[in-house]
């Protein structure tokens, strides 16, 4: 029970007693866990910072406005909002999508139309003037860009998503801030509370001990992870670009800084934040500063002031680590459940491309066996490609279950992706090439890499079609496994890399954004008025896939997908248990049929099946299934 003296002493800020009642049953209800973690983050200073977080959360739910509150009430009693098959992501540069977020709101039709109820407009806070990281160097969290709208804009626009049933998904980058944000500005002017809220060391000495365990982000253009400041007079840390100072979140202030960052576009209409760069915000020596308890005690205890006061909101970690590292995201023991509501299922995308490219699921069958489960409340991030590279999170130690070299496999994936290896479809581009480990990551469109550019390139109408399947298929899993599966702007009408990057001074030098195209609109009316073309037949064919989707019960997130034994290396197969039945999933990642036996599917399912999206019941009394290539196959239970 929350203490009644305290009850007392916060009950005067409210005039209605209504308000009062709701306020303090929910500090009850988190108090426990709000306090435990911040008391493993901060120790002693708990109390005083306690005070202020109260202070902060009882502003922010006085400001909260009538219809926020109403989405609040629906959403305690629907708490797995996020988990119904019918929630299709998608996500996009808004001035790329569509100029300004006043042009977003223009085309809210074309999203409504396919599907799309969770739309992740990428970083659009204020940033720096020039480099910026994609918007990724934060300059001002409570102004927009000021080519994109205003602040006001942005609230238009989610008043609007909201009464379409569509959620506003925001970037909020918490690991640091733009060298120009007013912090570093005040920092680097000598205010001593400033410069508490970042790393600057006078000397070498301490940096020089933290690298030594120190991974670099950006080999190429950003060596090292701390950078000499003049004005500052110290080494600042920069994990990720000179520009990019790291925030230091043991200083209590930070968190109540970020704190009422949240809630201030909470009450904007932002419904999920995206946790940018979240595994990197604790920083321990004699570490990777990567993954550490207290990002998951701070996470915690942030979602628990949120829930506090405005729980229709959810997080979602932006954590591409190892599977054994990405549960804690969502939380573990006495954790479980209560940390972030959403991750990035990160091997999931990784293992989809390296399949297409060995026509191989072994090695997949075996990471998603050696996956641990998530808690049956939170929901994974499914997607085919992303605004980032492909980095080949493969492990050795799964490709060492499969019989392969993980370094020697992960060298094939990076020549196969750029278009070197003989018989390669894929065209894509080497992002970040790091000697002292052979990583090379790979930028490029889902349709380039899949095959479509290279078959347009020749005009052979038997590799355009197979570039089509392959697309479709792979959207198949994504859209199957289940989760929130994210729609990259511009796949629904496979759009191909543009290389005009390379003219844009500010771009020229990055080449993620050969796959961060600007939305051809002429490409989209096209492939909906002409389904013959290949965009139209990726249109159609993944319009067709999100509708099953949408009817299918089975596909709830609490339901885990595990891989089931496949007889034939070629052939991936899903299996998910909802209390309506079993259901099955069939891929085969090879441009040949396979003669598949029937008796895993009769095991699992009985003697005959639907199968949702051809709309067939299938018998399986015949020892064999022909599974046609590239298909894409869900089975569930008649």
């Amino acid at each position: 029970m929350l203490k009644s003296d305290l009850a007392a002493r916060l009950r005067p800020n409210f005039d209605d007693d209504r308000d009062a009642d709701t306020f303090l049953l929910r500090l009850e209800r988190y108090a426990a866990d709000l306090v435990e973690s911040l008391e493993a983050v901060y120790g002693e200073k708990t109390n005083t910072l306690l005070d202020g977080l109260l202070e902060v959360m009882i502003h922010a739910f006085h400001a909260r406005p009538a219809d926020l509150r109403q989405l609040d009430e629906a959403r305690l009693l629907r708490p797995d909002w996020l988990q119904q098959p019918d929630v299709i992501g998608y996500v996009a540069y808004a001035d790329r999508f569509a100029g300004t977020l006043r042009g977003v709101n223009e085309h809210l039709n074309y999203l409504e139309d396919l599907g799309i109820s969770y739309l992740h407009l990428m970083p659009l806070l204020k940033p720096r003037a020039g480099e910026n990281d994609g918007g990724y160097a934060v300059q001002d969290y409570r102004s927009v860009r000021p080519d994109l709208g205003t602040i006001d804009d942005l609230s238009a626009l989610a008043r609007d998503l909201r009464s379409r049933g569509m959620s506003l998904v925001l970037d909020l980058v918490l690991n640091h801030v733009a060298r120009e944000h007013d912090w570093a500005e005040r920092a680097r002017a000598g205010e001593q509370k400033y410069r508490d809220y970042f790393y600057i060391y006078p000397s070498r000495a301490i940096p020089d001990a933290y690298e030594r365990h120190l991974p670099e982000v950006f080999p190429d253009f950003a060596p090292g992870n701390f950078t000499w400041d003049d004005e500052a007079q110290g080494w600042v840390w920069t994990t990720f670009n000179a520009y990019q100072w790291d925030l230091n979140w043991a200083n209590p202030d930070v968190f109540r800084e970020f704190l009422d960052i949240i809630l201030t576009l909470a009450n904007r209409g932002v419904e999920v934040f995206r946790l940018d760069a979240i595994a990197f915000i604790w920083k321990r020596l004699g570490t990777n500063c990567q993954n550490q308890p207290e990002v998951h005690h701070l996470t915690r205890a942030l979602r628990c002031c949120l829930r506090i006061v405005a729980p229709a909101v959810a997080f979602k970690a932006e954590a591409i680590v190892a599977p054994r590292d990405l549960i804690p995201y969502l939380g573990t023991r006495d954790h479980h459940g209560k940390v972030s509501d959403m991750a990035y299922h990160n091997s999931l995308m990784v293992q989809l491309w390296s399949s297409l490219a060995s026509r191989d699921t072994r090695l997949f069958e075996e990471a998603l066996r050696a996956f641990p489960p998530k808690p049956t409340n939170t929901t994974w991030g499914m997607y085919l490609r992303c605004h980032d590279d492909i980095g080949w999170a493969i492990s050795d130690e799964d490709t060492a279950r499969v019989g392969l070299s993980g370094a020697g496999h992960r060298s094939f994936l990076s020549e196969f992706y750029t278009g070197n290896y003989p018989n390669s479809f894929a065209r894509g581009l080497v992002f970040q090439f790091n000697p002292a480990t052979g990583d090379r990551r790979i930028s490029g469109t889902a349709a380039s890499l899949a095959g479509l550019e290279k078959a347009l390139a020749s005009g052979n109408a038997g590799q355009i079609n197979e570039a089509v399947q392959r697309l479709l298929m792979l959207h198949a899993v994504v859209l199957g496994f289940g989760g929130v599966p994210l729609l990259y702007m511009g796949d629904e009408i496979a759009m191909l890399n543009d290389y005009s990057y390379e003219r844009a001074p500010e771009h020229a030098a990055d080449n993620r954004w050969v796959h961060r195209p600007r939305m051809d609109w002429n490409a989209a009316a096209a492939a909906a008025s002409q389904p013959e073309t290949p965009a139209g037949k990726v249109n159609a064919g993944l319009r067709h896939l999100i509708g099953v989707r949408q009817q299918t019960p089975h596909l709830h997130a609490s339901i885990e997908t595990k891989a089931l034994h496949s007889p034939d290396p070629h052939v991936l197969l899903l299996r998910r248990d909802h209390p309506l039945g079993a259901m099955v999933q069939v891929y085969n990642f090879s441009e040949v049929p396979v003669h598949f036996p029937a008796a895993p599917l009769r095991e699992a399912l009985g003697e005959s099946a639907r199968e949702l999206i051809g709309g067939h019941t299938y018998s399986f009394a015949p020892s064999y299934l022909k599974v046609e290539p590239y298909a894409a196959l869900w089975f569930v239970q008649e």
